[in-house]
């Protein structure tokens, strides 16, 4: 059996792993619940007579489903294997890094196209982001007429990018065939009770994955010595002693498999690579000795005077940052790339402390020479994030807001108060009045009104109850004090038609954000420093959260007063590589620093919605505030 498509192929994956239900499967496959439906009837179809078919279960989702194990199998053994000929862009990428990367002459285009079936000018397209990639590791391609094209470079940078092309495309199991051709797979089966035995004598300790990149490092590091490719530049390194103890016995254990003795260099950068990942106790070694206090102190300092949020004196967090940043700092002295698999998932998920953590490492990274990777900003965010949530209240909640109307005297207000609060304990009493101070409102500020006698509404709901409400009253009540107003009230105090624009003909980003930040400081909302902020945070990474929905801002809380100046672009915006049609520029002030977590909350709502072209084509902020509020009144 054949799939058509790498789709299908990748949804049978999934579901012969777990049962998932369809708005997990369109997450992980970036396709709409409609075409997951779609997918799931071709994929039944081409089972129909291989004995096994996928079924809707309620609360789990589809799950794979066999009536002939025979039958099953023998369709698994004969089906065409994932790996083969590269059939997407991404595939022919992967594929052009491992050969260059791998092999030892010139490759010509032309004989690439014709073993993968594609035209020359399509891989021709594709080098472009091979040589963006190779570049990030200081390797080069040199093309010459008639001899083709080869890679140059330093052997320690060709092996850092190996390593991280196998770690980002593996599982902690057996290569898959599209990799097995860079690395033997049975080699690295035959360093893991090496590497084990090295790190139990040693006492030094890694993650489980630190120790599978190690894995990875050495197995590839024995391939290349055997293959007549060793380490040749000397490096100085000064690491604790468990991590020298360590390097030198993973040395002597490998020897064997390289078939040589390991040169000097590769035993240092043994060392170089078990200190960038080991994990545990602070040690107090001579890489970056006082240089991880420093930068400690320079983060957190920034943290406080940019963003309001004070966590200098929290001693947990200080010691969980000194501990990764002592291994940060020899990453960065050393270049060592760490991939972050998560990274997306925390941008997505934690946008404030993702912009917290980016701009506090940027500002520092301007006084030293290192540069700090998206990945390692991402693990300092998981430490920075849960600093925050010690201490403030990050996923902010607006608690209901309730006026309470009684004549029957002050005890009688009191005790209706009590069991109120006993009952709904996040309600928040914000008046206490008589019936008569009632009819003299205009309007009413809460979110609703209590009242032991009838009243006339004035634009907010009344419940009435008895001095003693029954359970049916309380459950009325219920039905406002447990309802979600953190988001609408979120959208309607920093969302404002006067903040609204809608382009119908595209623009440049700076100059849109030149229009925007000159129509804020007009209001007062922000100063001259502003738009300057803006356009240095997003010169350092781009502030598209994904669905073409981005979110320029300031480095830290700039603002006099909190708003959201909300951009339709139904042409779309060019940012970056990619296309914005739903801007959100935000200013925050520093005094609404609690609430700022709830504000990015609303952002990541619409993306997780997919309401973006929903959104885009609103023709006005009421039917734009209509749209808003129907995908947060969904949570």
């Amino acid at each position: 059996m054949r799939f058509p498509n790498q789709r299908l192929a990748r949804l049978f994956a999934l579901l012969q792993n777990e049962p998932l239900p369809q708005d997990e499967l369109a997450r992980r496959l970036a396709v709409s619940t409609r075409t997951v439906r779609t997918d799931i009837a071709a994929l039944n179809q081409l089972m129909a007579d291989h004995g096994a078919s996928l079924q809707l279960n309620r609360g789990s989702g589809y799950q794979l489903q066999i009536d002939d194990e025979r039958r099953f199998h023998a369709m698994l053994q004969t089906a065409a294997p994932a790996a083969g000929t590269p059939r997407t862009s991404a595939d022919r990428v992967l594929q052009l890094l491992l050969r260059f990367l791998t092999s030892a002459f010139a490759l010509k285009l032309e004989d690439l196209a014709c073993e993968w079936f594609v035209s020359r000018n399509t891989l021709q397209g594709d080098m472009a982001e091979v040589r963006e990639w190779l570049g990030r590791y200081e390797l080069t391609i040199e093309s010459r007429p008639r001899f083709g094209m080869k890679l140059f470079g330093p052997e320690r940078a060709i092996r850092s990018g190996l390593t991280d092309l196998l770690y980002q495309h593996s599982s902690a199991g057996p290569l898959p065939p599209t990799l097995s051709a860079a690395l033997d797979d049975q080699r690295l089966a035959a360093v893991q009770p090496l590497l084990h035995q090295a790190l139990l004598h040693s006492g030094l300790r890694v993650c489980d994955d630190g120790e599978r990149y190690l894995r990875l490092y050495c197995a590839l590091a024995v391939q290349r010595l055997a293959a007549g490719c060793p380490l040749n530049e000397a490096i100085a390194t000064e690491v604790d002693d468990d991590v020298q103890q360590a390097a030198r016995q993973l040395a002597a254990l490998l020897q064997p498999l390289a078939g040589r003795v390991l040169p000097a260099a590769e035993e240092a950068w043994l060392r170089v690579q078990l200190a960038a990942r080991r994990i545990g106790e602070l040690a107090a070694g001579t890489i970056g000795a006082d240089d991880d206090e420093l930068l400690v102190d320079y983060l957190l300092r920034y943290i406080n005077e940019r963003y309001n949020f004070a966590l200098q004196h929290d001693r947990q967090l200080r010691a969980d940052l000194l501990t990764h940043v002592k291994t940060l700092i020899t990453r960065l002295r050393y270049q060592i790339a760490i991939p972050n698999p998560l990274l997306d998932n925390i941008k997505q998920h934690y946008p404030l402390a993702y912009d917290i953590t980016l701009s506090a490492v940027t500002s520092w990274s301007k006084h030293t020479p290192y540069r700090v990777s998206e990945n390692e900003v991402g693990f300092l965010v998981l430490h920075i994030g849960v600093g925050l949530e010690r201490h403030y209240q990050v996923g902010y909640q607006r608690q209901p807001q309730v006026m309470l109307v009684c004549d029957s005297g002050n005890s009688t207000l009191r005790m209706l108060q009590a069991m109120l609060l006993r009952h709904y304990p996040q309600l928040v009493v914000q008046e206490m009045i008589t019936w008569r101070d009632y009819e003299q409102l205009t309007t009413v500020e809460a979110d609703f009104v209590v009242s032991t006698v009838r009243l006339e509404e004035k634009e907010k709901p009344v419940v009435v109850v008895d001095p003693f409400p029954s359970d049916y009253q309380l459950e009325q009540l219920g039905k406002l004090a447990l309802l979600d107003r953190t988001r609408p009230w979120m959208l309607e105090k920093y969302f404002s038609e006067r903040h609204f624009l809608r382009l119908e003909q595209p623009v440049a980003r700076s100059e849109l954000f030149r229009q925007l930040c000159d129509r804020l400081q007009q209001d007062g909302v922000v100063d001259t420093a502003f738009y300057p902020s803006v356009e240095e945070r997003e010169a350092i990474v781009s502030t598209l959260l994904g669905e073409g929905i981005a979110l320029p801002h300031a480095l830290g809380l700039q603002a006099q007063r909190s708003c959201v100046y909300t951009v339709l672009a139904p042409q779309g915006i060019a940012w970056g590589d990619e296309t914005a049609y739903v801007i959100f520029l935000l200013a925050i002030s520093k005094e609404d620093y609690e609430q700022a977590m709830a504000i990015y909350e609303l952002f990541v709502t619409f993306v997780r919605e997919r309401a973006t072209l929903r959104l885009r084509d609103c023709a006005d902020f009421a039917s734009f505030k209509t749209v808003a509020m129907e995908c947060l009144s969904r949570l």
